[in-house]
């Protein structure tokens, strides 16, 4: 039988086992990305942040993938995935220690450099572990590979969110006379600080768990990947500016980045605002949403089996890009300021006995429809680069600074004038999230038109 007529391999053989550790990464690196969303909320309450200063925790986020992207991808073209792997896990690990003098002090700037080095490790994790997925089986089939192990990703999202809404979130939201109340007793103080003292816990068993997967990981094989046997030249940035479909999955994961982030952190700020929800009820639906993410990327692994996955890709942005259309015109801001009517469109919750605005079931959808963008983005755009595979992936995961843009650009645009109505006392998030259509428009432009291998395609 030629090699034409062999059925393509999903994983190497003999490496099953490697590829599950590699897979428990994914898992891991959703608790940082989603216990941020969550401190977004918290920490507005407990270390009254400002709604621009929110911002910041995003940012930091992505600042420490953007910063260690281009050393991690240079420091494993040198020593290798495995090393790389083990050096993201003890940042990874040190970023979540952090988190107690942070707690213990009340410092939001340490907190921040907390997220910095967390994310910094991630950096090398996602590096390490997306080209590692990709190359480990036929190139037919790295999409689906990839999509797979991604799959695992909002598994962590679930159980990060659910850890969040039942360790970190107290439940406590004191209107601003119960505020005024405590500073009068003297007892605002104290609280503050239990509010604060609530966040380590959850930082400090991430960090145990991640130092037990690094030393399984220290303890598998991990198989020389094939480019790397048969091309002795290494990658170089100056090659890299040869392949299009590269530079456009730059741009895509840079705008899907802004989307995602842009749509997390401030889900729950956007379901209090739209809703009669606490924040601890509103994290029930955090968690619904990671659900939905997951079912996503399981269910588009399947698909891809008959649909090309670009082209999935591309419909699905342009979903999405109709979802966040009713969320932005179906929350209280938007019923105000364009008055639309889709804000009496409501909907019953089942099990709650009340109801809720199609917006908020709008843009808790467009997970389902946004979990194959990354995998499928990272995939597109590390095809065929042969021994530019490392340095293009690391420059791939620093567009993931788009996050943090992208949640800035919609923190601070809700926070003008524009993210004001008439009759409201306080700006409101939606007014920010146009920014997320934006990101859906390009893309489905990369999806449909830029993400064809061109260049000097390496097999």
């Amino acid at each position: 039988m030629s090699n034409s007529n062999k059925k393509a391999r999903l994983i190497t053989p003999g490496y099953i086992v490697t590829f599950i550790l590699v897979v428990c990464l994914f898992f891991l690196w959703s608790w940082p990305n989603t216990l941020n969303d969550f401190l977004i909320t918290q920490f507005k309450k407990s270390l009254e942040l400002s709604l621009a200063q929110t911002g910041f925790l995003p940012f930091a986020l992505k600042t420490g993938y953007f910063c260690l992207a281009i050393p991690a991808g240079l420091y494993m073209q040198r020593k290798g995935y495995k090393s790389g792997i083990l050096m993201g896990l003890i940042l990874f690990a040190a970023g979540c220690l952090l988190f107690y003098p942070a707690a213990s002090t009340q410092k939001f700037t340490l907190f921040l450099c907390g997220i910095f080095v967390m994310a910094g490790g991630c950096a090398f994790l996602e590096i390490g572990a997306n080209s590692f997925v990709v190359s480990l089986g036929d190139k037919e089939t790295s999409e689906r590979r990839l999509n797979l192990a991604q799959s695992f990703n909002p598994i962590g999202n679930i159980m990060a969110s659910t850890a969040a809404t039942l360790f970190i979130f107290s439940g406590n939201e004191p209107n601003a006379t119960a505020i005024e109340t405590m500073k009068i007793t003297g007892s605002y103080d104290s609280f503050l600080k239990e509010e604060n003292a609530r966040v380590f816990p959850v930082y400090i068993m991430l960090a145990v768990i991640v130092l037990i997967i690094a030393f399984l990981i220290s303890r598998a094989k991990f198989p020389e990947i094939a480019v790397e046997k048969k091309v002795k030249e290494r990658g170089s940035f100056k090659a890299l500016l040869k392949y299009p479909h590269w530079w456009g999955a730059i741009l895509s994961q840079f705008f899907y980045l802004g989307a995602q982030l842009g749509t997390w952190s401030y889900l729950v700020l956007y379901i209090t605002q739209n809703s009669k929800l606490g924040e601890k009820a509103a994290g029930g639906f955090v968690i619904a949403n990671m659900i939905l993410f997951m079912t996503g990327r399981f269910f588009a692994t399947w698909l891809m089996k008959y649909f090309k996955p670009t082209r999935l890709m591309g419909i699905y942005a342009i979903i999405n890009f109709c979802l966040i259309s009713v969320a932005v015109l179906g929350s209280k801001w938007g019923e105000l300021k364009f008055g639309l009517g889709l804000n009496d469109v409501v909907f019953a919750v089942p099990f709650t006995g009340f109801s809720m605005p199609v917006s908020i079931y709008a843009l808790i959808l467009t997970a389902l429809f946004m979990s194959l963008m990354y995998p499928t983005n990272f995939a597109s755009g590390v095809k065929g680069l042969g021994p530019n595979t490392k340095l293009g992936a690391s420059i791939l995961v620093m567009s993931l600074i788009g996050g943090a843009l992208g949640s800035l650009a919609i923190s601070s645009l809700a926070g003008s004038k524009w993210g004001l109505a008439a009759g409201m006392d306080a700006h409101q998030i939606a007014g920010g999230m146009c920014v997320i259509m934006v990101s859906y428009a390009v893309i489905a432009w990369y999806a449909f038109f830029g993400s064809r291998p061109r260049g000097p395609v390496y097999d």
